[in-house]
């Protein structure tokens, strides 16, 4: 029956994407919403598209073809994406179709004009919009010229935006198929866009109308700027008015035309406030039907507003659930962990599970409430100042917060029976045997682990883990632990407030803390030092990894000279620090024992840039400029008013450095050797159930929660269909950027430094780490493409500490993520590079390549002709 090939939009709703297409389901959805009006139409199916594409074989050959190449390779997607809208453009619409599209034209009004519609199968879904990917034509009269576009709208989907749209987003071909939507055309007054969302700040209950004169193309196409009206809880709150000098109208006969605006209503509204007011209210309707925020497209014409379109805005971060209706304010984890990629769904539940605070999750990150702290002006006052001392920009983005009046009550502060308010802990005597012990502690409570978690499999295994989650927070919360910690980085903060007040000298800690013992992650650069110092006089070896890319070269390297010295080094380095890699709070990422190949790069770049023995030279360097500094400051101090005293409090502040600062890194360490073993215990799991045919591939448990997984352990089934949600959604956090404070309305407030004490131009971040160094940037976003040379500058979003291997060869550092006592920042402090962390953007505004100035000491980058 050949009408199967058409469906009225009032038959239409959301659900059937497949089958009419993103944009005609929304139009169904949006045509059964009691109070919009949707001009009337009907949706070729996809059906009648696949029908069109198996009349022309050769077509079948091109996709081969485009499927091979790159999004980059513009020209041959030129060529290829041509040669097939061609190919679907002459073919003749088949006399059964032809004739079911005429048949409803001649029901609504076959002399009327159309709109004719792209709608495509992937597009104005929840994780990507595709808008302006397809064709859409207006003003469209008589039968034969609806089925010459119906025709050139299936031939879009092959437009070369379109196509290069999906290469880039992963997303085959073959899979999207082609409906058309055919729509009375309205001649409007007024026309634009409603977001009821602010789509700049995300603010949920701001809502931005976009309008202007006769049809919306003059908006989409950039003819004119339009009117904006901001809109929030029934009133227009901002508007501004353009001059509005040229407007889209339709022809009597078909087409559309450019015309001038006389000259007295170019400054004219397109809308009222009222107007404006009434249309948001619609769109808030629309906004509950569909379940999350709608970018609009209305049209007005003389009785009221007609929707034409309704689709996700996909550019706004998501809200963690609350469950209620409470005001939050929810400052990003990854921010503080170095670490601001999407997690999946597995590494977003354990780091909860073992996390010492409550958190949320939104957007494939996770986001800790700090509403409460900031209620009250006394724990606000403790919370503004660590958040500050950590990273200004959360700080002021905070304070940003705090000085809308609606987003945070006020509440009395907590009597002596309240929560602490973020007090300093009592001071920690500067005694290494302190450190010693508490690293002996970690080190029995691991071992104690991995002991245990052997004897361990199906839901057993999770109830051990659930317990063993407990003991990872005691040692974490331990409170000698919680104040060796704080005790380094008080006695730094107090050490460059006072040298900066008694002495003039910024960051002079700096310096004092070079080469601290007993940090672990510096150690671990030093060490891949040695490790190329054994590998560096076999030059059989040398050749070898140049060219390895299987990860089990290790087994191939006995068969060379040299070869089992080398992998016997490689393999002790794995043994100490094969359970770190990127992103190491995601249990989710593979870890250097599993993937030993990421370390290949930076062991030749060390080979290639270093002499032997450098290791050994470096710490012993930085040891005695230390001390040097000491002595500097000591003798500077004694010269001053007052200066015994002051000399006296200064060297107990620098041994309490020197002991406690290099302990900083070690809790972390203690984690992620923890979750290297609760790892290889639940993919062994994962492996039980590849084997018992339950799950496809072991890595999909890194699609289900922690508590999801135990429920399929025990139950032996799983719901295919959420693991592939859940692997879609997680393709789409990476489009999102995480802002460093997000309120419970949707705002997203990233924060500035708000100086003027820097030269025009320059980039702006905090300084981390003193001195100043010229050199060739290298932006790397991933470690694995680092290609170094002594001197370089290391440009990159974030480093935690995989990264430290990387700093023993660079001469500068600058990220956009971090804070003062991030594990970057101490890493370079520990090494002397000087550093500017937070830098808004760097990795785009600096070209890889570029000779850059890092200022470490006053926190700006100029980048150099």
């Amino acid at each position: 029956m050949t009408e199967q090939y058409v469906l009225d939009l009032h038959e239409v709703d959301e659900t059937q994407i497949a089958v009419v297409g993103g944009k005609g389901a929304h139009l169904g959805g949006l045509s059964r919403i009691e109070g919009v009006r949707v001009p009337g139409g009907f949706c070729v199916r996809t059906d009648a598209f696949r029908r069109i594409m198996a009349e022309a074989p050769s077509i079948d050959e091109r996709l081969d073809q485009l499927s091979r190449v790159t999004p980059d390779d513009r020209e041959a997607i030129r060529t290829l994406s041509a040669q097939i809208r061609r190919s679907i453009e002459e073919i003749a619409v088949p006399g059964d179709l032809a004739a079911a599209i005429t048949r409803a034209l001649a029901r609504l009004g076959e002399r009327s004009a159309y709109a004719v519609r792209s709608s495509a199968t992937a597009e104005d879904l929840p994780t990507a919009s595709f808008a302006g990917q397809q064709d859409t034509y207006l003003n469209v009269v008589g039968p034969g010229e609806i089925l010459q576009h119906v025709s050139r709208c299936w031939a879009s989907l092959f437009t070369e935006r379109a196509v290069t749209y999906r290469q880039r987003n992963g997303i085959d071909h073959r899979t999207v198929h082609m409906a058309v939507v055919v729509q009375q055309m309205v001649f409007p007054d007024a026309s634009g866009i409603l977001f009821t969302a602010d789509p700049v700040t995300g603010h949920r209950k701001v809502a931005t109308v976009d309008a202007g004169f006769g049809l919306g193309e003059a908006l989409v196409s950039g003819l004119v700027n339009p009117d904006v009206f901001k809109v929030r809880d029934g009133e227009v709150v901002t508007r501004t008015i353009a001059a509005k000098q040229r407007a889209v109208h339709a022809l009597p006969a078909g087409g559309t035309q450019e015309v001038v605006i006389d000259a007295q209503r170019q400054e004219q509204p397109a809308l009222t406030d009222a107007q404006a007011v009434d249309l948001v209210r619609l769109g808030r309707r629309i906004e509950a039907h569909f379940g999350s925020p709608q970018d609009i497209e209305w049209c007005l014409v003389d009785d009221g507003f007609r929707i034409v379109q309704s689709r996700p805005i996909t550019t706004l971060f998501p809200l963690p659930e609350s469950g209620d209706q409470e005001n939050h304010v929810y400052v990003s984890v990854g921010h503080q962990q170095m670490m601001t990629d999407p997690m999946k769904p597995l590494g977003l539940s354990m780091w909860r599970l073992t996390a010492m605070a409550p958190m949320h999750e939104a957007g494939g990150r996770l986001f800790v409430d700090v509403a409460r702290r900031l209620a009250s002006p006394a724990s606000r006052a403790a919370l503004l100042d660590l958040m500050g001392r950590g990273d200004p920009l959360v700080r002021d983005a905070l304070e940003t917060v705090l000085a809308h009046d609606d987003v945070v009550p006020s509440l009395p502060d907590a009597g002596p029976g309240g929560p602490p308010t973020g007090d300093a802990p009592a001071p920690v005597e500067a005694d290494p045997a302190i450190v010693t012990e508490l690293i002996e502690r970690s080190r029995a409570s691991v071992a104690a682990l991995e002991r245990d978690i052997r004897t361990k499999t199906g839901p057993a295994l999770f109830d051990f883990l659930l317990e063993a989650f407990e003991e990872h927070k005691r040692v974490l919360g331990d409170p000698l632990n919680m104040k060796a910690i704080m005790a380094g980085m008080e006695a730094t903060w107090w050490l460059n407030d006072k040298l900066w007040e008694w002495l003039g000298e910024k960051n002079a800690a700096d310096t004092l803390t070079l080469s601290a013992p007993d940090n672990i992650t510096s150690e671990m650069g030093l060490e891949l030092l040695d490790v190329a110092d054994v590998i560096r006089p076999h030059a059989d070896v040398v050749a070898f990894l140049q060219d390895v890319e299987d990860e089990g070269f290790l087994d191939e390297l006995a068969k060379l000279a040299g070869g089992t010295e080398a992998r016997d080094a490689i393999e002790a380095y794995l043994d100490r620090y094969g359970m770190r890699c990127v992103g190491e709070i995601d249990i989710t990422r593979p870890r250097w024992r599993e993937c030993p190949t990421t370390l290949v790069p930076v062991i030749l770049d060390n080979v290639r840039n270093f002499e032997p023995g450098a290791a050994e030279r470096r710490f012993e360097q930085g040891r005695q400029k230390a001390r040097k500094k000491e002595q500097d400051v000591l003798a500077r101090l004694r010269a001053l008013p007052d200066g015994d005293r002051k000399a006296d409090e200064t060297k107990r502040m620098i041994d309490q450095v020197r002991s406690f600062i290099g302990y900083r890194e070690y809790p972390k360490y203690g984690i992620v050797s923890r979750y290297f073993l609760y790892k290889q215990a639940l993919l062994e799991e994962a492996e039980r159930l590849v084997q018992a045919d339950v799950l496809a591939e072991k890595e999909d448990v890194f699609y289900l929660t922690f508590q999801e997984f135990h429920d399929v352990v025990r139950s032996n089934e799983v719901d295919d269909r959420l693991i592939r949600q859940r692997k879609d959604a997680f393709r789409s956090y990476h489009a999102l950027t995480p802002p460093r404070v997000l309120t419970s309305d949707g705002e997203a407030v990233t924060g500035a430094y708000r100086r003027d004490d820097v030269p025009a131009g320059a980039l702006i971040g905090l300084p981390v780490s003193a001195g100043t160094i010229e050199g060739r940037a290298r932006v790397i976003l991933d470690i694995a493409d680092a290609d170094l040379e002594a001197g370089d500058i290391l440009v990159t979003p974030f480093t935690d500490p995989s990264w430290s291997p990387l700093f023993v060869s660079i001469a500068g550092l600058v990220t956009e993520v971090g804070g003062l006592m991030t594990h970057g920042a101490v890493i370079a402090r520990e090494y002397g590079l000087p550093a500017v962390v937070g830098v808004e953007q760097a990795t785009r505004l600096i070209r890889d390549g570029q000779r850059i100035r890092v200022h470490g000491t006053d926190g700006y980058i100029e980048i150099l002709p």
